[in-house]
């Protein structure tokens, strides 16, 4: 029996990827608040939500090897640093401007946290579960997720000052955090010299359309929900009788818990299959979508968030383990830091597509052409990763 004590260093990490992985969507279902009090557009909406993406790129193509560096205590620290200081920076925000600013610091504790978190669970794991450590911070990072629209919207919903309130359990937790990892103790491996120079490298030639396929798929379940993340709290209160924070908030972590249900249910499928059915899904989900927009049926909006939840926990998973397949371990962080890449653009690409189109024609405009667009992509993907047949490696 595994004493109590070996298992605290794994719950401090844990505890310090969740506290990191809230902060990034609890202010989504903020939104409409915000842009009734600012008067703002759709499209300014959407920046708010990519300026996150931003600081999360910049740290995973500029910093992505500090946790080889520094250690992984020193860089999840530092994350969480930058959790505290976007956090209070939001709760204060005067204009969208600061609080662009203050999502950009949490993008970068993200970056920051993602990586290094990955690397404490492998290293703070007792030996007997060192197996299970990547399915487990697979799990952990969509809890912290889906808690942060779920505790922010309710907090909200009930709160005096929705725009200032949501933040301060967050920033507490954050702070003890904090303090808490200063406790863990873990001996340093041989550290690398820095550099903040971009590692991006694709796998084998025979990989490539395989990697393309896996990489898209990502980006359209990325972009999928962050969909939902960004716009959804503002066009839903046309297409659902109950209105606020927390109805919002509920949608987008329903998500999310429906994708950790998915990967969970079928982490035995095999990849390309998983990778294939959640592309079906998410062609469902936009398909749904856009007849719910088009004819108000609340109905069609939840079993559309459904089927894009499945899909995006389904799509991820096909992904993940396809790149697995096709790398080995000396170029397998590389080849993933690339997936990532292409994965993230997802996050920012459409949804400042969709916000434009939103300013100019309005919101079923936005969203018609998001469904159209991303429907169309992952049906190109399911042909052609039907026709490619290059065998993975394991």
């Amino acid at each position: 029996m595994m004493n109590s004590q070996s298992w605290r260093p794994f719950i401090m990490v844990s505890l310090a990827l969740i506290m990191g992985t809230i902060g990034t969507a609890l202010a989504s279902p903020l939104y409409p608040i915000y842009q009734e009090l600012w008067q703002l557009l759709p499209s300014h909406i959407t920046y708010i939500f990519v300026a996150y993406m931003f600081g999360c790129m910049a740290t995973l193509l500029f910093l992505g090897r500090a946790s080889n560096s520094f250690g992984f205590l020193r860089t999840l620290q530092a994350g969480m640093l930058f959790v505290i200081a976007g956090l209070a920076l939001s709760a204060i925000s005067p204009n969208a401007l600061s609080l662009s600013f203050a999502r950009f610091l949490i993008g970068i504790a993200s970056g920051l946290i993602s990586t290094s978190a990955m690397l404490g669970l492998i290293y703070t794991i007792p030996d007997s579960h060192k197996q299970s450590a990547p399915q487990l911070s697979s799990i952990i990072t969509v809890i912290g997720f889906g808690l942060g629209p779920l505790i922010g919207g309710i907090i909200a919903q009930f709160s005096a000052r929705p725009l200032m309130t949501p933040y301060l359990p967050v920033i507490a937790g954050a702070i003890v955090c904090l303090v808490s990892l200063f406790s863990v103790k873990h001996v340093p491996t041989q550290k690398q010299p820095f550099s903040i120079a971009p590692h991006l490298q694709l796998p084998e030639a025979q990989y490539h359309g395989l990697f393309y396929i896996a990489g898209f798929t990502a980006f359209s379940a990325f972009a999928s929900f962050s969909l939902f993340a960004s716009l959804a709290p503002s066009f839903v209160k046309d297409i659902i009788p109950w209105h606020g924070p927390m109805v919002s908030g509920t949608a987008i972590a329903s998500i999310l818990l429906v994708s950790a249900l998915s990967q969970f249910t079928a982490k035995k499928m095999n990849p390309r299959k998983a990778l294939n059915t959640g592309l079906l899904s998410l062609i469902i989900g936009c398909m749904l979508l856009s007849l719910c927009v088009y004819m108000h049926w609340s109905i069609l909006f939840f079993i559309s968030v459904f089927a894009a939840g499945m899909g995006h926990g389904l799509g991820l998973l096909g992904a993940f383990g396809m790149i697995h397949g096709m790398t080995q371990p000396e170029n397998r962080a590389a080849v993933m830091s690339t997936y990532l890449f292409v994965a993230y653009l997802g996050t920012i690409l459409p949804i400042i597509g969709v916000g434009y189109l939103s300013d100019h024609f309005g919101f079923a405009a936005g969203i018609l052409g998001f469904c159209t667009a991303v429907g169309a992509l992952c049906f190109i993907l399911l042909i052609f990763q039907r026709r490619l047949q290059a065998p993975l490696q394991h």
